[in-house]
């Protein structure tokens, strides 16, 4: 068992957690939480370790057998040195190291989410859980956002990072994909285009979610093909990034049900 927070692994850990510059370059991310393993065991990701304690609750044990049943190495700890590798503040018993990959675009694409300059943790993870539960086929993710693989981006995708191709592609290739599928591209924008109830979104379209405090970059309102926005009788000049996110993303959804 390691009972010191200053073992090398617990501080590879707090690396990892913290740094995503250490994430990227060693093409590992950190979960934790039954709930999220559950998540990441199911689509078949690979761990390369599992930190937990002793005693389990039997759903997290039968999660953490499932890793160490695919390869992955089991390193027991003690509660205080989870506490001190953990990015959350009440851990729930273990987290893994898993190898992140690309994934390779879908052969076929009619429906794309690009979250565009989103530099809040929070607002990023809840866009990513919208999407995966409106059936997005890919979310590209352009330079300038905040790292889709934080702590709390992970936390707040609430395992839609295991559902999602999540592509982090340059503007040249998001251009690219965009015009191999002959997309239309939506541009959330305040006061500007169509009304989104009234604008055609049953077409093949990637909608595109500008960050909190400046909205779209250049490169997306370039690339953009028709720009929508929410009406809002109440007087506010914007909503909340991930609450427009989940506005226009179900009005997708909507009119191609009822198609």
């Amino acid at each position: 068992m390691i009972t010191s927070a200053q073992n090398p692994k617990i501080k590879w850990l707090r690396q990892l957690q913290s740094s995503s510059r250490e994430r990227r370059e060693a093409g590992l991310i950190v979960a934790e939480g039954v709930r999220l393993l559950e998540e990441a065991l199911a689509a078949g990701w690979q761990a390369q370790a599992v930190f937990c304690l002793e005693a389990l609750e039997p759903r997290l044990q039968a999660v953490v057998d499932g890793f160490v049943a695919c390869g992955a190495v089991l390193e027991t700890v003690a509660p205080h040195v989870l506490a001190t590798a953990s990015d959350t503040e009440t851990p729930q018993g273990a987290l893994a190291v898993l190898q992140l990959t690309q994934p390779q675009p879908p052969t076929q694409l009619d429906f794309v989410f690009i979250p565009d300059q989103v530099r809040d943790p929070g607002n990023l993870g809840t866009m990513l859980r919208t999407a995966a539960a409106a059936n997005v086929g890919a979310v590209l993710l352009p330079p300038g956002g905040v790292d889709p693989y934080s702590p709390k981006v992970l936390r707040s995708g609430m395992g839609a990072h295991f559902r999602l191709p999540l592509l982090a592609l340059e503007w040249v290739q998001i251009e690219a994909l965009v015009g191999q599928f002959q997309l239309q591209v939506y541009l959330a924008e305040a006061g500007r285009g169509a009304a989104y109830t009234a604008a055609d979104l049953r077409r093949p379209l990637a909608l595109v979610i500008g960050g909190e405090a400046e909205g779209a970059g250049p490169q997306a309102r370039q690339l953009a093909t028709q720009c929508v926005y929410i009406p809002m009788p109440g007087g506010s000049e914007s909503l909340n990034a991930a609450v427009a996110a989940g506005v226009l993303l179900f009005e997708v959804v909507r009119q191609r049900s009822s198609a």
